[in-house]
């Protein structure tokens, strides 16, 4: 008896453009950062300049709400390292990313995101939020998150 059956298709069709490019970007941090040599000072210099830069390279509305989450984020959680993370800004605690920002452009979203990872200590209850959509930023939306990463940091 013969096996007639066609294997099942997948409906994977692999990893947009976007998405492709931020793991090139995550494996170029990587390399550049394992290659920093010098004091762990030096080394969280570097990382925070790399930062800021990829900041100023963004479009205005991101690197806006993205220069906002620098200052509130190094303001709130003094203990967390800015770095790359995908080519987005983020900030780590032990060398673990705790939260990150991700432009609206890079991945061809209507907003740019606000995001935590596992590492946040943000848990409540059964259930709570990991990321925050932000078509724009209020002075009311810094203190929350001001707040949501004091917290995470913890």
């Amino acid at each position: 008896m013969t096996n007639t059956r066609k294997p099942a298709q997948s409906t994977f069709e692999g990893f947009t453009d976007e998405e492709r490019a931020a793991m090139k970007e995550h494996a170029k941090d990587l390399k550049a950062s394992s290659a920093r040599r010098g004091s762990r000072t030096d080394k969280a210099v570097e990382e925070e300049a790399a930062v800021v830069a990829k900041i100023a390279e963004m479009r205005d509305s991101d690197r806006v709400m993205a220069e906002r989450i620098h200052a509130v984020v190094k303001a709130s959680a003094p203990g967390l390292a800015p770095k790359l993370w995908y080519g987005m800004p983020a900030y780590a605690r032990d060398g673990k990313v705790v939260c990150f920002f991700q432009s609206a452009e890079k991945f061809k979203a209507r907003y740019a995101t606000l995001g935590f990872s596992d590492q946040a200590h943000l848990d409540e209850g059964s259930m709570w939020p990991t990321s925050f959509a932000l078509p724009r930023l209020t002075a009311a939306d810094e203190a929350v998150i001001g707040i949501l990463v004091k917290n995470a940091a913890h």
